[in-house]
């Protein structure tokens, strides 16, 4: 595998596919339920791919949506549509009508390629299969677009973030430098391309020469066998995908000395200590890794795998060849230690958002100092005295209440705390209810509250908690924030009563 090169210039996405296939031809580089690729493989169908875009009148710096489902026909598409000088423009399959008409009229895509006609147009492209290698597309360098990744975040419409070649392979071989990805790796992937978690792994296999076994469309009663049959020893999580996998490991034990996992990378949200330690007792010698990031820079920081258990509540340090800062309302860095808004700074920072000059001007600023563009992540947090960085939580997370300044994840952190609960989410106050709490557990409201009572102070312990049999999740397994204000202002309608510290439901 090639050293970690910190340049903030790099080749092409595609190049990472081909500069494997070079090495390793004949490894396993992709597989998914109904079979799988060499690099070799893989490889020659990225350029049947490519072929088929041209041929369908697609040339460099267009916009390709596509609905696919992710498996190993979505990995040759990525690379066939970056060898093509054209963009990727990824959209999950559930992806509601309403929000995929505001991507297409965003991106202005040359070509869309929907679900349902995925196998007649993977018929074509198999065709092309003997049509020999695609040349390298002319005048295409590492600063055009390689994806444009749409993501809601804080805004009512999805935005484009605008995802050039050189900041994607940068953020790649950084990211397989921090976690050690070796040739040798089996990396089990639930996330669909259309987010960038899911997107990056694909990359960084490429980049580490390693297999990347997708299965996002498998059944979870299966998955934990599915990671036993091909050997998985790396698994990227989000904390509702590892409380099922500690679930089944308790039903389905791993034989003695069976266990090859060794990795679990967690983002989306803090992973509960419970969840994390309930991994490591179910899969011997596993280590459980924090990080933290966004889609416009894709990672901040990481915990570095050999640090697991030290400093608990650090997301880790910047990522090398890059900076995080502290700055106050005026951006100016503030102290050691202090508290402030977080700011990454270097070379996987993206450019802005897509045909949306006013959000991208307050998110991508330009540093004062050196005139770089640094990210404004609307993120709050601090850095210790050794670089090493603690997230307090979002704008969004933050509310006052009876005049006090507090975060759900102070909360839902406490929730996670309290033995049984499996799920946690707080919804703020608003006109017509007090601060509420929503959970996952057999335990009983009221006890729930009790417990919160014991490790929180008292304006911080919610007045209304609700019991519910499966959590509401985003498609990237988050709790789904406005799902759960709606439930529990129809369940707590007629009887919230603000400021009790009484009011529960099932």
């Amino acid at each position: 595998m090639e050293p970690f090169d910190p340049s903030p210039r790099g080749p092409l996405v595609h190049t990472l596919l081909d500069d494997a296939a070079a090495e390793r031809p004949d490894a396993r580089a992709v597989r998914d339920a109904r079979g799988g690729w060499t690099y070799r493989e893989t490889a020659r169908h990225s350029h049947a791919v490519a072929a088929w875009l041209r041929g369908a009148g697609v040339g460099p710096g267009d916009r390709v949506l596509v609905q696919w489902p992710t498996d190993r026909r979505l990995v040759a598409l990525l690379h066939g549509v970056s060898r093509a000088g054209a963009v990727l423009v990824p959209v999950n399959p559930d992806t509601r009508p309403y929000q995929l008409r505001a991507v297409v009229d965003s991106a202005e895509p040359r070509l869309v390629l929907t679900a349902g006609e995925r196998d007649v147009v993977w018929k074509e492209i198999e065709d092309l299969l003997d049509a020999g290698p695609v040349p390298e597309p002319e005048g295409v360098t590492p600063d055009d677009l390689a994806f444009l990744v749409y993501t809601s975040g804080s805004t009512s419409v999805p935005k484009g973030v605008i995802e050039p070649h050189a900041q994607v392979v940068f953020a790649t071989r950084a990211l397989v430098a921090e976690l050690g990805y070796r040739p040798d790796d089996v990396v089990l992937c639930r996330f669909p391309v259309s987010w960038d978690y899911g997107l990056y792994k694909v990359l960084m296999c490429a980049a580490a020469r390693c297999e990347i076994v997708l299965a996002g469309e498998e059944s979870d009663l299966t998955l934990l066998r599915r990671m036993r049959e091909v050997g998985a020893t790396v698994l990227p999580i989000v904390p509702s995908f590892a409380t099922m996998i500690g679930k089944l490991a308790d039903r389905e034990p791993e034989p003695a000395g069976g266990n090859r996992v060794r990795l679990f990378t967690n983002t989306g949200a803090a992973l509960p200590p419970s969840t994390a330690d309930r991994l490591r007792e179910a899969f011997p010698g596993a280590v459980v890794v924090r990080q933290y990031g966004q889609t416009e820079c894709k990672r901040i920081s990481v915990m570095p795998p050999a640090e697991e258990h030290e400093r608990p509540d650090s997301v880790g340090r910047p990522i090398r060849g890059t900076r995080v800062l502290i700055v106050d309302p005026d951006g100016t860095e503030v102290p050691t230690g202090e508290p402030g808004e977080i700011v990454a700074t270097g070379p996987h920072v993206m450019p802005g958002y897509w045909r949306a000059p006013e959000i991208s001007a307050r998110t991508f600023r330009t540093d004062p100092a050196t005139g770089a563009t640094r990210l404004h992540t609307g993120d709050y947090g601090r850095v210790d005295e050794d670089g090493y960085l603690y997230f307090h939580g979002r704008v969004d997370d933050m509310f006052k209440r009876k005049g006090i300044r507090m975060s759900t994840l102070e909360i839902e952190a406490a929730a996670m705390d309290v033995p049984g609960v499996r799920a946690a989410g707080v919804v703020p106050p608003s006109a017509g209810r007090d601060l509420a709490i929503c959970v996952e557990t057999d335990l009983a409201p009221h006890t729930v509250l009790r417990e919160l009572a014991q490790r929180l102070e008292p304006l911080k312990v919610p007045s209304l908690c609700h019991v519910v049999d499966a959590f509401p999740l985003t498609a990237h397994g988050k709790n789904a924030t406005k799902e759960l204000a709606a439930l529990l202002d129809g369940v707590f309608a007629d009887r919230a009563r603000p400021g009790s510290g009484e009011a529960a439901s099932r």
